[in-house]
């Protein structure tokens, strides 16, 4: 008798009926999924899974899933819209990290964009515009990383962009170098080629 009173309290007002409490999941007319959770002992509340969350707008101002083909990316390095924003300077030089305390962290946070979204409030200089493409024929921006004394690769304590940028970065970089896109000094060394050959084949050909 007790069994049968609990089971007309617990029912749910869906006109089919639920599985057994023990499992999690009922499925509903339209095929979506429910999580059905034991709040109290009079009623059930059926929350959303993660596939309806999923379904839900995303905000286009941090939305990342979009590719961006590096010919448009080109284009954007010379166009208005990127001299007005950046001017004459390289895309990191005004960006500042948000960091607690009186000293910036050693490294930089792993990454910007998680799940196709801008997982952080201030993106890194290439997170957050996205048409900052890092390959390795967009020439213009790869050379606004690399230092004009050394010919090196900014360290990202310089440019402050996230972890798994500076590697995309450093791998286009030697790749447009490996392509002959952009040129890098050879050191050029100068021997003493007498060092290398025996005393009786040096007076020979001083004697000549």
């Amino acid at each position: 008798m007790a069994t049968l009173l609990l089971r007309s309290i617990l029912r749910p007002t869906y006109t089919m009926r639920c599985p057994p409490l023990t499992k999690h999941l009922c499925k509903l007319d339209g095929g979506n999924s429910f999580r059905c959770t034991l709040v109290t002992s009079t009623r059930l509340l059926c929350e959303a899974t993660e596939e309806e969350k999923a379904n839900e707008e995303r905000d286009p101002t941090k939305d990342r899933s979009k590719v961006i083909p590096v010919e448009t990316s080109m284009k954007y390095m010379k166009s208005k819209a990127y001299q007005s924003t950046y001017g004459s300077d390289p895309v990191w030089k005004k960006y500042r990290r948000n960091f607690k305390g009186a000293f910036a962290p050693r490294k930089t946070r792993k990454t910007c964009i998680r799940a196709n979204m801008i997982a952080t409030g201030n993106p890194c200089p290439i997170c957050r515009d996205e048409y900052l493409v890092l390959h390795h024929r967009n020439v213009d921006l790869l050379k606004q990383f690399i230092s004009p004394h050394n010919g090196e690769v900014l360290p990202y304590g310089k440019t402050n962009v996230c972890q798994k940028r500076h590697r995309e970065l450093t791998v286009a970089v030697e790749r447009a170098r490996d392509m002959g896109l952009l040129t890098f000094d050879v050191p050029f060394r100068e021997y003493d080629y007498s060092e290398y050959y025996s005393p009786e084949e040096n007076a020979g050909k001083s004697a000549a």
